[in-house]
Parts: structure tokens; C-alpha cells; sequence
């Protein structure tokens, strides 16, 4: 298979070594990104910072950071315009059309590093540092919209689902990239599985399957019919869920082989936008939020003790707060993402704002000021410091409103302090 990229030049080895950086991050090429120069965000900062990635009391999004709540952004972007209103880290070299995914590194990997899949066809993959800066690393194509992204449990591989049909696995100790899935319809989701006897990627798609793939193989190892099409999906071992077109939703077990463990009558009213699975205090997945696109996010146990009381659903992003009677505009709450030490979550919104809540307290923690085109995808880093959320339009009013001149943008945000739980008096 062709592989199509656009890349530059290797990052120095000295830098490289000096960031401390696994092998075969060394190896990676920068991306060409179109209309952009990346001549500001090159070698000329690291070796001038070489002593600042060790000391915590500079450190952004380290463990003893000093970030504040509202960071300093490195690239001149405390203007006055709305499309940084928190004045967050700004990403450099962001995609050329609207960002549909973003998928930081997992912990097995040393330091941070982001995938974004966009729909001008590209996957690009950026070093994340502790001083907030971001260094384009490299990036990849499909020849349709990327709807979605995942990485392998070590970190050597990213996975990319896309509208051409296909689904592709990123090596990125060589740079290579082969179609490791197909489908009949676009591709919408894809996650990677690590269970003690088996590993496999699985794809949702538009052609109303969930496929499961071993990547040394061009057939899939199961084929489970789903009622309608994949919009959403998560996975944490040994647990998946699927959301559906007419509002369908599905629980999966993972043990041993996939099998289809319940359906649940959705909880909401309205389409099926966003799912994300969270855990107990043991650290095992115990339920799921589900988000629509009528500003409302369900919190959902599996085998809740008390099932009226403990599943509940909650408005969000939406114009004039949501303890108003007078008349709203409601919008899409496009992610959800939980976060990976304290338990709490945050969703975006076609509304152009973030929000965290504590869904054990009820409560919400905090809701950002309005951005000037929605967010459209978000996630933790491994341990939760970082908060990446991408500012692009969503088409959630059509083609009339978009702009093909307006920037698309991924911000990021030190997450340390704002997602911790509400104190419980």
C-alpha cells in the first residue's frame, strides 16, 4: 500500500538524547503542516531550555506545578480576541480543517505525546513537554476525514479510523503506516484491546458492524452485528460500550472473547453524540456517561445497587445556564473525558465552552468562558495534568456557517487543581 506523508527532517539526535527520549522517538520526522513555517518552534527553544525540563519549579504540567489556572501562553496568543479565551498552551502547527479526535500517549511511554486525526486526512502526532511546549513530531494520511484515533498499550503504535473505509496501524519506530481493517461504510471508532489472552483492535462503523481485528491479518477475527450504525464507542478492559443511530447503546465483555453482555434503553432522548466509561475505587470500569446532542449527559452504572437513584442525567451547554425557564439554545456535547486519577469529567460543546463536573457530589466544578467556534474533541494526558481540547467547527449548523479561513486550534490546559473532587462536608 502507498503510504502518503509529509515530512522533514529527523529532530537532532543530541536534542533527542537530551529529552530523554525512547528510542524510537528519535527516528521520527517533523510534518510539512501547509501555509505554516515550523522555523519558530524548532531547535533554536530546546537548546536554550535544556536545564528547564528538569527543574519542576518551571515545569507546566509537572507534579509541583506552578502553571495557575490560567497559564501563560509561549505563543503570543493573550490577544484580545475570543479564540483563547482561558489563555491556554496553544498547540503549533494545528490541522487545516476541523479536529474530530485527539489521543494523548499512555503511561508506558516516557513524557506526552498527542495524536489528533482531522478531517483535512491527516493524523498528526506532536511531543507534548513539561514547559508546555509542543514539538510536531510527524503525521500521516488516510484519503478521507479521520474520525477517530487510539494507541497501543506500549505506546509503539497509534490506530486510525477513517471515513475512506479503512482503518490503519501507525508504526512509529519506522514511520510506516498499513490499512490493518476495512469496512463497507466509514469507519467511526477504534480501540485497542489488551486482554491476558488475546490482543485485537476494534472498528465500529456506518455499515452497522463491530469488527475485531488482529493486526497480522487482513480478515477480522469476530464480526458482531450491531442494530444500527456505530457513533460512538469506549473501552476499558474487560468492559465496552456502543452507541448507536436511533439512540441504541450496547454493553460488550471483553473476557476471553467479545460478547455482547446487555442492551440498555438509552437513557436520553436525542441522538447519541459521545460515551466514555468510568471506573470504581477498585479502578475497574463500573459505568458510563453518555452525551447527546440536546446539551445532556446520563450517568449510567452497569449493576448499580440502587438503580433510580444512582443513574441520573444532568444539562449542560447550554445558552443562559440551565436553571432558567426562559428559552435556551441547546447544543451538542460533543466529548466526554474522565479523569484518570480523580475520578471527575469533563465534556465540551458545540457552545464553544468546556465544563468540569463531579458526578459523585453532582456538582460542577467549573465551566470556561465561550470560544469563538465550538470544541469539538478533548482528553487527559496518563495522569491527568494535562487537559487538550480542539477548537474547530462541527457543522452543528450546517454548511451555511463554515469558514474554511477560520484556524483551527488545540489548546492545552493544566488540569492538576480544577478536576479535583468537591470536598464532601
Amino acid at each position: 500500500m502507498r503510504r502518503v506523508s509529509a515530512v522533514i527532517g529527523a529532530v537532532a539526535t543530541t536534542s533527542s538524547r537530551r529529552l530523554g527520549l525512547p528510542a524510537f522517538l528519535l527516528a521520527l520526522p517533523r510534518p510539512v503542516p501547509p501555509r505554516q513555517s515550523l522555523s519558530a518552534g524548532s531547535s533554536g527553544p530546546l537548546a536554550a531550555r535544556r536545564g528547564a525540563t528538569l527543574r519542576a519549579k518551571m515545569s507546566l504540567f509537572g507534579t509541583t506545578s506552578g502553571f495557575g489556572t490560567g497559564g501563560t501562553s509561549m505563543f503570543g496568543s493573550t490577544t484580545t480576541d475570543n479564540h483563547n479565551p482561558m489563555k491556554d498552551i496553544e498547540v503549533t502547527s494545528s490541522p487545516d480543517d476541523s479536529i474530530g479526535c485527539l489521543s494523548f500517549s499512555p503511561p508506558t511511554l516516557p513524557g506526552n505525546f498527542l495524536i489528533a486525526g482531522s478531517w483535512a486526512n491527516d493524523v498528526r502526532c506532536w511531543e507534548v513537554q513539561d514547559s508546555g511546549q509542543t514539538i510536531p513530531k510527524a503525521q500521516q494520511m488516510h484519503t478521507g476525514p479521520v474520525l477517530d484515533v487510539c494507541w497501543s498499550d506500549d505506546g509503539s503504535k497509534v490506530f486510525t479510523a477513517s471515513c475512506d473505509k479503512t482503518a490503519k496501524m501507525w508504526d512509529l519506530n519506522s514511520n510506516q503506516a498499513i490499512q490493518i481493517a476495512q469496512h463497507d461504510a466509514p469507519v467511526k471508532t477504534i480501540h485497542w484491546i489488551k486482554a491476558p489472552n488475546y490482543s485485537c483492535v476494534m472498528t465500529g462503523s456506518w455499515d452497522r458492524t463491530l469488527k475485531f481485528w488482529d493486526t497480522r491479518s487482513s480478515n477480522p477475527m469476530m464480526v458482531l452485528q450491531l442494530p444500527e450504525r456505530c457513533y460512538c464507542a469506549d473501552v476499558i478492559y474487560p468492559m465496552a460500550v456502543v452507541a448507536t443511530a436511533e439512540r441504541g447503546l450496547i454493553v460488550y465483555q471483553l473476557e476471553n472473547q467479545p460478547s455482547e453482555f446487555r442492551r440498555i434503553e438509552s437513557p436520553l432522548k436525542h441522538q447519541h453524540r459521545c460515551v466514555a466509561i468510568f471506573k470504581d475505587k477498585q479502578n475497574k470500569p463500573t459505568g458510563f456517561a453518555l452525551g447527546s446532542i440536546e446539551g445532556r449527559v446520563a450517568i449510567h452504572y452497569i449493576n448499580p445497587p440502587n438503580p433510580a437513584k444512582d443513574n441520573f442525567t444532568f444539562k449542560c451547554h447550554r445558552s443562559n445556564g440551565t436553571n432558567t425557564s426562559a428559552p435556551q439554545d441547546i447544543y451538542a456535547v460533543n466529548g466526554i473525558a474522565f479523569h484518570p486519577v480523580h475520578g471527575t469529567l469533563a465534556t465540551v460543546g458545540s457552545d464553544g465552552r468546556f465544563s468540569f463536573w463531579d458526578k459523585d457530589a453532582r456538582t460542577k466544578l467549573k465551566t470556561s468562558e465561550q470560544l469563538d467556534q465550538p470544541i469539538s474533541a478533548c482528553c487527559f494526558n496518563h495522569n491527568g495534568n494535562i487537559f487538550a481540547y480542539a477548537s474547530s467547527y462541527d457543522w452543528s449548523k450546517g454548511h451555511e456557517f463554515y469558514n474554511p479561513q477560520k484556524k483551527n486550534y488545540i489548546f492545552l490546559r493544566n488540569a492538576a487543581e480544577e478536576l479535583k473532587p468537591r470536598n464532601k462536608k
